[in-house]
């Protein structure tokens, strides 16, 4: 048997042109770093997004910046038609939407389990069928990243149906790509820990960085940068054979199952002491 015939592995296969993408959540953090990278590797990025003070901002001319509730079918139903009408057929999705709040599961509600559920799981599903329809029936292949979280490998007290619905999308992640792998379309999912967004930076307060360096083995925050940088590489040709698979962009927080450096004494301990 002969060794198939591929071409050589050149440098511009990390480029996106004459690609449309779709970028659910897009206005700002990961999801707008994610847009930024993508339109600088060459594709047309259309922000779907909820917020509409940011869901166009520095993405006209090239690209399109849409208000949409994702969890809302005729809204993404409106959202794809305009966004195939203005760019063409999306070949790329990522699906970074998503969001939580806590609330300890003995004291949570059905209202408050659902609505995480639809805000975090549902509308990746909702998401994911409509644009894997279009590019199907455009008879076009295709990368559908999914952006999990840390949380669907490890316990979160006070958030457990978040953690439930991220552990889902993981889930979810390889039985589409199984299924949609006949169509040419990847699926894949990446998994941010401790990001510096600037919601986190609010909320982290003064002495963040300190603890981060303890808690991370690489010693910091993630940027978002180098969290979208992982997510063009998913939707690029670098990536033609990978497929149903979650990445890890956390600085090593997984592999370490929570092992850090203690703040004293640098030795690697687990739990307190």
């Amino acid at each position: 048997m002969a060794l198939p015939d591929t071409p050589p592995l050149r440098p511009d296969a990390i480029r996106l042109d004459g690609r449309v993408a779709v970028v659910t959540g897009g206005g700002a953090g990961i999801g707008r770093g994610v847009a930024d990278a993508l339109t600088a590797f060459g594709a047309r990025v259309a922000v779907w997004e909820q917020d509409a003070d940011t869901a166009g901002s520095g993405i006209e001319p090239d690209g399109l910046g849409l208000t949409v509730d994702v969890r809302e079918v005729d809204q993404v139903e409106r959202a794809l038609t305009e966004t195939t009408a203005e760019l063409g057929t999306p070949t790329i999705l990522v699906n970074n939407a998503g969001g939580t709040f806590r609330q300890p599961f003995l004291e949570s509600t059905q209202k408050g389990r659902d609505a995480v559920y639809r805000a975090n799981l549902g509308q990746v599903l909702l998401c994911t069928q409509l644009v894997a329809r279009a590019m199907v029936d455009a008879g076009l292949g295709g990368s559908i990243v999914n952006l999990t979280s840390i949380e669907a490998d490890r316990a979160a007290p006070g958030y457990a149906a978040y953690a439930a619905s991220k552990a889902g999308i993981g889930n979810f992640t390889r039985s589409a790509a199984v299924e949609l792998a006949p169509h040419g379309i990847r699926v894949n999912a990446v998994a941010p820990d401790i990001t510096a967004t600037e919601g986190i930076l609010e909320r982290a307060g003064d002495d963040a960085p300190r603890r981060w360096t303890d808690l991370v083995p690489l010693g910091r925050a993630g940027t978002v940068a180098e969290v979208a940088g992982v997510v063009a590489f998913l939707a690029s040709n670098l990536a033609a054979y990978v497929t149903g698979e979650t990445i890890h962009v956390d600085g090593g927080t997984a592999a370490a199952g929570g092992w850090y450096r203690h703040p004293d004494t640098g030795e690697h301990v687990l739990g307190p002491r």
